[in-house]
């Protein structure tokens, strides 16, 4: 059975406070983008990971799609052994939750393809489990994110007649050394206040509380973002905690830039 686990991007990103247990509350919406892994799992006789595309960094162990196996293994003890195969496209370490996502659809395709009729709420909590943005993979759907990133509430937004420019330099940013550079603070109006404005407003109001630092860090990022605003983005902003740079663009209007060779670049017409 094959999968095809997609990537999402943030539409503004606050940070409000630091909690007792460590972690921070924000405020974000969540958007789902069609820049796809492919995941496929077989029965086997024993259990077994490999990847392909984009390296794979880290532990075995700590991998996310085998996490979610042996979350799962855990509860249903007849959960047959499988063989794993990622084909790893969405860049890493990017903010564009591809680990996540390929966790949540490890966890929905097991679901389905041994029938353990998990309901989504359930699989909402297991995916919780396994990091802040994995229960946004299970629904897929624009919403408005609070808490970690884990309490969600539906939102209708349709940007379909849109078209996304999304550019990963190949930088990577420490999201922990990202979090250490914010002062956290309540915004004088809601993300899901601001989200409701029509796009062509949103530049001067949607905003990512990590630019400022991982920009003054990594220039380039700043400069790719300029660039989309010089060739007809009606929006643009990074992603999460960086590094990747989007933009939207008036349908079927994404101009022809020059970008460095190194970049990974997606277009979503």
């Amino acid at each position: 059975m094959i999968v095809f686990p997609n990537c999402k991007i943030n539409l503004g990103l606050h940070i409000l406070r630091k909690r007792s247990d460590g972690f921070h509350d924000l405020e974000t919406i969540f958007y789902p983008i069609p820049v796809t892994d492919a995941l496929e799992v077989i029965s086997s006789q024993e259990l077994h990971f490999e990847s392909s595309g984009i390296s794979v960094p880290g532990k075995l162990a700590d991998n996310l799609c085998l996490r979610a196996y042996q979350l799962l293994r855990h509860d249903y003890p007849t959960l047959p052994s499988v063989s794993i195969h990622l084909h790893k496209h969405i860049p890493i370490g990017a903010g564009l939750g591809g680990g996540s996502s390929d966790a949540a659809f490890m966890l929905q395709l097991l679901n389905t393809k041994y029938q353990l009729n998990l309901t989504a709420s359930a699989l909402i909590a297991y995916a919780a489990q396994l990091g802040s943005d994995c229960p946004f993979f299970i629904s897929n759907e624009p919403c408005f994110a609070t808490g970690r990133g884990e309490i969600m509430e539906p939102l209708q937004l349709d940007l379909s007649a849109y078209s996304f420019l999304l550019v990963h330099p190949g930088i990577h940013v420490n999201t922990g050394w990202a979090f250490q550079q914010l002062s956290p603070q309540v915004p004088a109006r809601s993300l899901k206040e601001v989200i409701e404005l029509p796009v062509a407003e949103w530049k001067a109001v949607l905003s990512n509380d990590f630019e400022k630092p991982v920009f003054g860090q990594h220039p380039v990022l700043g400069t790719i973002k300029e660039r989309m605003y010089e060739n007809g983005a009606i929006y643009a902003a990074m992603s999460g905690s960086g590094s990747a740079v989007y933009g939207i663009f008036p349908k079927n209007k994404i101009a022809d830039i020059f970008w460095d060779a190194s970049y990974r670049v997606f277009t979503i017409r």
